[in-house]
């Protein structure tokens, strides 16, 4: 028999509550790494909270498909690269798909796929399955689960959040494809005042992807006339 409608509901606050709590996690690291880094606090992530949606999904993900290899670590490492990689080169192509920008870009780290995912980042992922798999989310799944009050205040202000970031980053796509200049490096430099002169969220979003990299050949054709 399936689960009960109250079955489905328990089992959706919980994967959202998780989802919600490794999203956190995900962001303290961002911020840490960037301090670490960069020698400054900043708020990492696509949208404006303090979360980042890709950790959740991918935390989430681990859980899902690979807990059946919990018995072989070695085996459940390796495939929490090939999901970790799977996913963040998913991401980065449908963002730039969506918004003709590229959010992060590996193309002078050694061994990378298209600048979307590198060897640099694929052992961490494999270390971050074998926390999750076998440390944390045991853990988790036991002591979070957030009361019906709390979980629907988090819901709204995750999709309001959504929505405003997605309606930032038409608005900064828009800004970007109006953009002319006669260089490479003076349209990019026009392109990074005129989005920090905006609004606080649009500073904000510049400084969470410090390589942020606009559409530089969609560009050129600008300048060239194309």
């Amino acid at each position: 028999m399936g689960l009960s409608w109250e079955g489905y509901m328990l089992v959706f606050k919980k994967l959202f509550s998780l989802f919600i709590i490794y999203s956190f996690i995900g962001w303290i690291i961002e911020v840490f790494w960037s301090l670490f880094v960069h020698k400054k606090l900043v708020n990492r992530g696509f949208l404006i909270g303090p979360y980042c949606p890709i950790y959740g999904i991918g935390c989430l993900l681990l859980i899902i498909l690979l807990n059946r290899f919990k018995s072989n670590v070695i085996v459940l490492f390796f495939m929490s690269i090939v999901v970790c990689s799977f996913l963040e080169y998913f991401t980065s192509y449908l963002m730039e798909k969506l918004f003709k920008a590229r959010w992060w870009d590996y193309s002078d780290s050694k061994f990378n796929i298209n600048g979307r995912i590198c060897a640099g980042t694929m052992i961490p992922f494999g270390v971050l399955g074998v926390l999750v798999v076998y440390f944390l989310n045991p853990f988790l799944s036991k002591v979070v689960i957030f009361s019906d009050f709390v979980l629907c205040i988090l819901v709204l202000l995750f999709f309001i959040d959504f929505f405003i970031s997605f309606g930032i980053i038409e608005n900064m796509k828009g800004t970007i494809t109006s953009v002319t200049k006669d260089s490479t490096e003076e349209i990019t430099k026009r392109v990074r005042e005129l989005l920090i002169s905006r609004s606080v969220f649009h500073k904000r979003l510049i400084k969470a992807f410090p390589s942020f990299k606009s559409s530089i050949d969609r560009l050129k054709s600008i300048v060239q006339g194309r």
